[in-house]
C-alpha cells in the first residue's frame, strides 16, 4: 500500500492511495502518519479514497521525524569517485527536520553558494521502537520506503571534515512522494536508484551495490540510539554526483531534478533561488 501526508482545505492530514485518489485517514483516526505508524494503523484502511491526488498539496511523507539519519559513501561507485578509504562501519551524519520538502516543491539554492548537488537515495522509515536490533531482525522494524534527494551544498560541506553545514540548509531535502509498505518490494537488491537532471540520467545503480545493506545500517544505528516509529534513514547515493564530474555539474534555478526508484516512486523537484 501507499501512504501520503498532505494538506487540503486548510488542514494537514494523511491517507492511503488508491489509483488516482487518496483517502483522509487523518479525519478518521486523527494524528499524522508518524502517529499512525506508531499505532500500527498501516495496512488497515478505514476510509474510502475519494479525493483526487492531483487536488492535494503533498507534504514530506514524514513531515515531523524525530531523527533523520544519512549514510555517506554507501555505494562503492560513490566511495570510489570521492576517493574515500574503505571503512568497517557505516559513515553516519544527521539532517534537521526543517530541511525536508515535498514532491513538487522547489529545492532552495542558498544565496551564499552555487555548489548545489543532487543525491538520489532510497529512504526507509522505522515502524517500531528498537534498540540493539539484530541484523536478522532488522527489516521487521521497517514501516516502508520512500524516495529522497540528499541535496548538498558542497562548498559548505567541505569547509571541514564535518558534513553538517552542507547537509542542513533549509529546503534541501525532498522526501516522498509517498510511503510504500515493504510487501510491495519482493527483491530489494534488484531495486534501481536513478537521478535525472533536466531529463539526463546522472546516477543509476541497484541496491545490490550498497556497501552496507539495509539490515546492517539499522542494526548499527540501533547500537548507539533508540530507533522510533517515524525515524527516517537515507541509505546512500550512487556514483555520478555533480561534484565529481568534469567539469562539475551544479543544480541551478529552473532545473528539474528527478529521483526514480523502481517500485517505490518518482520524486520530482525544481530548483529555486533563495529570496533574502
Amino acid at each position: 500500500m501507499k501512504y501520503v501526508s498532505y494538506h487540503l482545505n486548510g488542514r494537514d492530514t494523511w491517507g492511503h492511495i488508491e489509483g488516482d485518489y487518496v483517502s483522509d485517514l487523518g479525519a478518521f483516526f486523527g494524528g499524522d502518519l508518524k502517529t499512525a505508524i506508531a499505532e500500527g494503523r498501516l495496512g488497515h484502511p478505514a476510509a474510502n479514497a475519494t479525493t483526487r491526488l492531483s487536488d492535494v498539496k503533498l507534504l514530506p511523507v514524514i513531515p515531523n521525524p524525530t531523527k533523520i539519519f544519512c549514510v555517506g559513501h554507501n555505494f562503492e561507485t560513490h566511495r570510489a569517485e570521492t576517493g574515500r578509504a574503505k571503512v568497517g562501519h557505516p559513515s553516519i551524519f544527521l539532517r534537521f527536520a526543517d530541511t525536508l520538502i515535498a514532491d513538487g516543491d522547489a529545492i532552495i539554492r542558498p544565496c551564499n553558494s552555487t555548489s548545489l548537488d543532487y543525491e538520489a537515495e532510497l529512504a526507509l522509515v522505522i515502524g517500531k521502537t528498537g534498540r540493539h536490533i539484530a541484523e536478522a531482525d532488522a527489516m521487521s522494524y521497517v514501516a516502508g520506503f520512500t524516495c529522497a534527494n540528499d541535496a548538498s551544498v558542497r562548498d559548505w560541506q567541505w569547509h571541514t571534515t564535518q558534513f553538517a553545514p552542507g547537509k542542513n540548509f533549509p529546503g534541501t531535502a525532498p522526501l516522498g512522494p509517498w510511503l510504500v509498505t515493504p510487501d510491495a518490494i519482493t527483491d530489494l537488491g534488484a531495486v534501481t536508484v536513478e537521478s535525472r537532471l533536466n531529463g539526463q540520467v546522472m546516477q543509476h545503480a541497484t541496491l545490490g551495490d550498497l556497501i552496507f545493506p539495509l539490515p546492517v545500517i539499522i542494526s548499527y544505528l540501533s547500537g548507539f540510539t533508540t530507533l522510533n516509529p517515524g525515524d527516517v534513514i537515507l541509505t546512500g547515493t550512487p556514483g555520478g554526483v555533480g561534484a565529481k564530474r568534469e567539469p562539475p555539474v551544479w543544480m541551478k534555478p529552473g532545473d528539474i531534478i528527478e529521483v526514480d526508484i523502481a517500485g517505490v516512486g518518482l520524486l520530482t523537484n525544481t530548483i529555486a533561488e533563495e529570496v533574502t
